[in-house]
């Protein structure tokens, strides 16, 4: 454990590493803070501080970085919790007015206020519709072998899908097969329909057995919607302002890593903790952001967890803002989400 001294210094390094991205100097430290000792003191402290692993030594100056169990040191024990001001919080609130009009625009824009504010990249995860429960589904004409389905979960997701009208079924049949499996399905998770079920409607509606395959198939066609995750990204232009990110070939890399939606939504979808959780450095398992810190934080409807924000940057992060956004959005989205539910 750490003394009141050292805390402070530590202190000290990481919100003046922060602000100025140059590694932190005694002199500076006794300039800046008001810590009633000498530069020697603090040099002494520092000296300490680095060898129990809380700092590190850059070769390029005879300052000194935090490092990341320091970073973990000062979210953990030294981060004084924050809020958001309401000039911000008012300005979330008009962006969200102004800027969407459907349920996708909402996860758009949540993406671009992040970045904006945090000056990260940001990360917006869609659940998947399978954990979602369905609502119902209807048929709209399209042509005369054509129709449009439409699945609606009870979070107000959307599915459309353009499909066939199998041979022997009309447009009326369709719609007679709808009614009867919203009034037998609907608040049924996708995870819980089960063929028996169908099987079930198909009894009560007294369907021929041929009839009944091809209908079936539409069924089927009705409940397989999109399994992957969507995921938002935005602010990936933000890497360029970052000193961390001014060698090119750092950046490249980052920016293919980027592109591996699939193992970022992994990340994001392990995330089951409430509230705000942060991870620093080789905390993250996935080996391309092990220079990075991530926040997460989840976001629910209805008091069931159906997403995660994230924003991700480098170590030297604003924490104590991150956070606060975070919370905001983790206590904020879902209510603006229910206003878009069908």
């Amino acid at each position: 454990m750490l003394d009141k001294r050292k805390r402070s210094i530590l202190q000290a390094i990481v919100d003046d590493y922060i602000s100025t991205a140059e590694p932190i100097g005694s002199r500076t430290i006794a300039r800046k803070h008001d810590l009633g000792v000498s530069p020697a003191t603090i040099r002494n402290e520092m000296a300490d501080l680095e060898l129990l692993g809380y700092i590190e030594q850059l070769h390029t100056s005879s300052g000194r970085i935090p490092s990341a169990k320091g970073y973990r040191f000062y979210v953990d024990s030294l981060l004084s919790p924050t809020q958001m001001s309401e000039r911000e919080i008012a300005l979330i609130k008009n962006w969200y007015q102004e800027k969407t009009r459907h349920v996708e625009e909402v996860f758009q824009e949540t993406a671009k206020i992040l970045s904006k504010i945090t000056s990260n990249i940001s990360l917006v995860l869609v659940p998947q519709v399978t954990q979602c429960a369905f609502k119902y589904l209807k048929f709209l004409p399209f042509d005369d072998c054509r129709t449009i389905l439409v699945v609606v979960t009870d979070t107000g997701f959307v599915e459309n899908k353009v499909i066939d009208i199998p041979t022997g079924l009309s447009f009326n049949d369709l719609q007679r097969i709808a009614e009867h499996i919203n009034r037998r399905l609907s608040g049924l998770s996708f995870e819980n329909i089960e063929l028996s079920i169908l099987r079930e409607i198909q009894n009560e509606m007294l369907i021929d057995v041929d009839l009944f395959e091809t209908a079936l198939g539409i069924l089927k066609q009705a409940l397989v919607v999109e399994k992957n995750e969507r995921l938002y990204l935005g602010g990936t232009t933000q890497l360029l302002s970052q000193p961390e990110f001014k060698n090119i070939e750092k950046v490249k890399s980052f920016l293919d890593m980027l592109e591996e939606e699939h193992l970022l939504a992994n990340i994001l979808q392990n995330q089951k903790n409430d509230g705000v959780i942060v991870t620093i450095g080789d905390e993250n398992k996935y080996s391309g952001i092990q220079d990075c810190s991530m926040v997460q934080a989840t976001y629910r409807i209805d008091g069931q967890v159906v997403g995660t924000v994230a924003v991700l940057g480098p170590t030297r992060m604003d924490y104590g803002k991150v956070m606060s956004v975070l919370e905001f959005m983790h206590n904020h989205l879902g209510e603006v989400l229910k206003k878009y539910k069908i």
